[in-house]
């Protein structure tokens, strides 16, 4: 796995990661920045990584989504026929969150949400009010990704519906002076539109199959692979259901996830993975398409994974008849719970690497003399790796093994936005004191937007519609659709 990133001074830097079953494990840092921008450079430094692992024992290499990052990829591939690449996961879902939120009626829904979570935030007489109820939880909660934040923080608010309503109908709201005031009365108004709610409804009902997707993919303790095509397709499937198969309805929202997963994450390896997965393969609800057979026989053609195509064709036909070994009750019951080490134990994500990297830019820097900056290096991989091991024994997927402080991703909703503070401590004891720390605190993952493929948005037609349909209202143009059904029948869909 390689994570590329920017520091203060505007180097870039890469930082090696291996994935196996057994865990995570660091292998270095490198200053990228003369580097980064020729895709021949940034593969030989691909590369000389390569060939410190063993060539024989990688199967696949993840990077962010960057131009550079997928000439590199292919290059990889080029060279080395058995080592296949593909982009983050956790990078994908994150942009095509990232697509959602930025349509206008969702942006707006987002904006008037966060104006009543700062008014609540801000005044520690509502705050205080709110807590008092046996119900009540906070409500805005980091999520694995700014964007993906901004859903599940509209969920958080749509799970808080009666206690932000009774709060605005109290005496003790309403005789107070912050009712009478410009934000009380808009927050007021908010929270007491119907249509507010609805549209918070739609909006997690359409994103939570993304959002399950993306916790998938971005923990540590389970590899992906074997499951990221089954959920993209569930997530376009479960859209189209919830807007009763009306095209121009859906329309908006599956194009982005089709173009997103086109254009960055469809690979013969998920594919391949997806069909060599027993337990989503004999599922009731497993539909094989051509595309998917497909892909897999593009890897039987690969001769560093396959001496025997013809041994392999007859391997999978037993396997898709469900004969022989793959027919005995033992093999059924473990179809669910064991998967193929070879595919299926692949990570689709370079996120668990991602954390807080500030520490890093002190390796370097060029104020120390060589023997200080090999020091640092050696405390550096051997603390991250002792404290990777660390985390995978505790099984704690957010536990961060270096750094002191949390990527906040909460403060749209909370508070304006302030500058981070500078690490000014310089000194190799300094450091290592703050390595060594036992007050490390979890650090989420940036939301990987800031390296991405340019993309152009395809012009969407919608037909402008008000026809009601079975509880479901739709407004004209890219106007959500208003839920009046039941709700306790919505926790499965829309419940992240």
């Amino acid at each position: 796995m390689a994570d590329g990133w920017t520091d203060q001074r505007q180097r870039t830097l890469i930082n090696f990661l291996v994935y196996c079953p057994a865990g995570m494990s660091f292998v270095k840092t490198v200053d990228a920045s003369d580097v980064i921008k020729t895709a021949n450079a940034l593969f030989n430094l691909f590369a000389d990584v390569i060939e410190w692992v063993g060539p024989s024992n990688i199967v696949h290499v993840v990077t962010d989504n960057a131009a550079n990052y997928v000439s590199a990829g292919k290059l990889i591939h080029e060279k080395y026929p058995n080592i296949f690449w593909s982009p983050c996961a956790t990078h994908c879902i994150n942009l095509i969150l990232k697509d959602i939120a930025s349509i206008p009626h969702i942006s707006d829904l987002a904006s008037r949400a966060s104006k009543v979570t700062v008014f609540v935030y801000n005044h520690m007489i509502l705050l205080s009010w709110l807590r008092k109820r046996k119900s009540w939880t906070e409500i805005v909660r980091p999520g694995v990704t700014r964007f993906a934040t901004v859903f599940i923080t509209l969920k958080s608010i749509y799970d808080h519906k009666v206690d932000l309503q009774t709060l605005m109908v109290d005496q003790y709201f309403t005789s107070h002076k912050l009712s009478k005031s410009a934000n009380g009365k808009m927050v007021s108004s908010i929270v007491l539109d119907s249509k507010f709610w609805q549209d918070c409804l739609t909006t997690v009902k359409i994103v939570g199959p993304l959002i399950k997707l993306l916790r998938l993919v971005d923990a540590d303790e389970k590899p992906s692979l074997g499951i990221v095509y089954e959920d993209m397709q569930r997530a376009k499937k479960a859209i189209k259901t919830m807007f009763r198969n009306r095209k121009a309805s859906y329309t908006p929202y599956t194009s982005i996830l089709k173009m997103r997963w086109d254009k960055h994450l469809k690979r013969d390896l998920h594919a391949a993975a997806y069909f060599l997965n027993p337990g989503i393969f004999y599922s009731e609800g497993f539909v094989e398409k051509a595309n998917v057979l497909r892909s897999l026989l593009d890897l039987l053609d690969v001769e560093t994974l396959c001496d025997d195509s013809v041994a392999a064709m007859q391997e999978i036909q037993l396997y898709r008849d469900c004969k022989e070994s793959f027919g005995r009750e033992s093999a059924k019951r473990a179809a669910s719970r064991l998967e193929p080490v070879r595919l299926l134990h692949q990570t689709s994500s370079s996120s668990g690497c991602e954390r807080n990297w500030s520490l890093f830019e002190q390796i370097h820097s060029r104020r120390r003399n060589r023997l200080e900056h090999q020091r640092l290096s050696d405390i550096v991989y051997v603390t991250y790796n002792l404290r990777l091991q660390s985390r995978l024994h505790r099984k704690k997927r957010n536990y961060d093994p270096i750094d002191i402080q949390s990527i906040d991703t909460v403060d749209f909703w909370v508070m304006a936005d302030e500058d981070d503070p500078e690490f000014t401590n310089g000194d190799v004891e300094g450091i290592e004191s703050l390595i060594y720390t036992d007050n490390a605190m979890p650090s989420y993952p940036n939301d990987g937007g800031d390296m991405e493929v340019e993309m152009d948005m395809p012009d969407v037609v919608i037909e402008s519609s008000n026809t009601s349909f079975d509880g479901i209202s739709e407004d004209a143009g890219f106007g959500l659709p208003v839920y009046d059904g039941d709700i306790g029948t919505l926790n499965d869909d829309y419940d992240f």
